[in-house]
């Protein structure tokens, strides 16, 4: 399944499950651009080999998401309109909800729902009008169920699937399919921060933390980023062209 001559886009591509999909984009031929906050972070990632075009900008800005993907899509050589995009970027904070004011919702929303929105704002009116293109959002396990003490979280993760569902209706005939991907507990820089803050708050060691992440897993351990990606490369080759509006769910089989 190549995808030669085909430009992705992935937010949140400097890291984690965002530089895994990016590098599996790449592999399979796609031209990749990347963008998120941190521009060292991603220069290292095209450095590597895992992109070919970056671009700093906060993905909750929706102008600057638009200029950022106007830019790229104009890049020299190769310019291009995006026919995959892959919003991954995304956000946790851990708390009980009673300590979880609306200014914790109001974060969680704009980074993990309004980041989704703005990156998919940013490409799909060319997709309409080429009648071709992927829309993935990485969404997690969290949106669609509840875990304790990432209320804020699960809501917002809840609400990219309701966008992706929804989406997916208004482009069904228009050659645009619209995915969410939702994977449990990932081996990745956001997992071992949520490692930290229970080992922190609970006197657990890493290994003791890591045990109370994955204990609903019945595989027993954290998902790799490059499972994610494999489905991502699904979704985006020609036999999926009939699966849209759907949440695909990697999690060792939790539920």
């Amino acid at each position: 399944m190549g995808l030669a001559g085909q430009h992705a886009l992935v937010t949140g591509g400097g890291r984690g499950i965002g530089r895994a999909v990016a590098a599996a984009l790449k592999r399979e031929g796609a031209r990749v651009s990347i963008i998120g906050r941190d521009a060292k972070v991603l220069q290292e990632a095209a450095e590597a080999g895992d992109a070919d075009a970056f671009m700093s900008c906060d993905i909750r800005d929706e102008a600057a998401t638009a200029t950022a993907a106007a830019a790229l899509a104009q890049a020299q050589p190769q310019a291009r309109p995006f026919d995959i995009v892959v919003a991954n970027a995304g956000a946790v904070e851990t708390g009980p909800f009673t300590r979880s004011d609306a200014e914790r919702f109001r974060r969680m929303n704009e980074i993990n729902l309004i980041g989704t929105v703005n990156a998919f704002h940013a490409v799909l009116p060319g997709m309409l009008e080429r009648r071709n293109g992927r829309l993935i959002a990485i969404a997690s396990t969290a949106g669609h169920r509840g875990y304790a003490y990432v209320s804020a979280y699960a809501a917002a993760k809840h609400a990219v699937i309701g966008l992706v569902r929804s989406l997916a209706l208004e482009t069904a005939r228009a050659g645009v399919t619209v995915n969410a991907i939702c994977p449990g507990y990932t081996d990745t820089d956001m997992v071992a921060g949520s490692i930290s803050a229970i080992t922190s708050k609970t006197g657990l060691t890493d290994e003791q933390a890591l045990a109370q992440l994955v204990k609903d897993n019945p595989q027993g351990r954290l998902i790799a980023p490059q499972e994610v990606a494999a489905a991502v490369l699904y979704l985006c080759g020609p036999a999926s062209q009939s699966i849209t509006g759907q949440s695909i769910l990697i999690n060792g089989g939790e539920f």
